[in-house]
């Protein structure tokens, strides 16, 4: 069943939200959100993934992304796909005071589709909107940025460290080598 946000224009700019299933708070430990950061930065390097914004809150992230390549579907599906994996081992092997509900959860959540393995972390969707002007773009990126002020977490959205707005705003090396539109 289409959701009404496909990704057409594998070489168009997107506005995506991956959302982790069952809105588990994975992202609230650091060893989690750094295998996003990692992961983007290789989609980055090696996958022709362009990120102008991003944000990771505790249950899922938005970024605003093309690919060079021409394979933004691709890219999506390998990310998704290397950072549920990395995650579970993870889970698996370090210390994880939630370890049994999560693997639960996402084990229950890949029973409900045909298409799962064992286990499922992030929903099908990737809520995809394609960004055609500079005003819808600027206007997804000032959302991305105050996620985690809307939250509570910071009072300037350039202090949370988990997002693209300190080194857009501050013009610093952030944790992602961001494209500039």
């Amino acid at each position: 069943m289409s959701t009404g946000y496909q990704i057409d224009d594998q070489y168009g700019m997107y506005f995506l939200t991956f959302t982790v299933v069952d809105w588990v708070d994975i992202f609230t430990r650091k060893a989690y959100r750094d295998i996003v950061i990692d992961s983007m930065n290789y989609c980055i390097k090696q996958k022709g993934l362009c990120v102008f914004g991003y944000v990771i809150m505790t249950n899922h992230i938005h970024l605003i992304a093309q690919s060079k390549t021409g394979k933004l579907s691709d890219t999506i599906r390998d990310f998704k796909k290397f950072t549920a994996r990395t995650i579970l081992e993870v889970i698996r092997t370090e210390p994880e005071s939630r370890r049994e509900w999560m693997l639960h959860r996402f084990e229950w959540n890949a029973s409900q589709h045909e298409r799962n393995s064992k286990y499922q972390v992030w929903s099908h969707a990737n809520h995809a909107m394609y960004i055609s002007t500079e005003k819808f773009f600027r206007q997804k990126l000032e959302y991305i940025h105050q996620n985690p002020l809307r939250a509570g977490w910071v009072e300037r959205e350039e202090d949370y460290v988990y997002s693209s707005a300190k080194a857009l705003f501050c013009n610093v090396n952030g944790m992602v080598d961001l494209s500039y539109w």
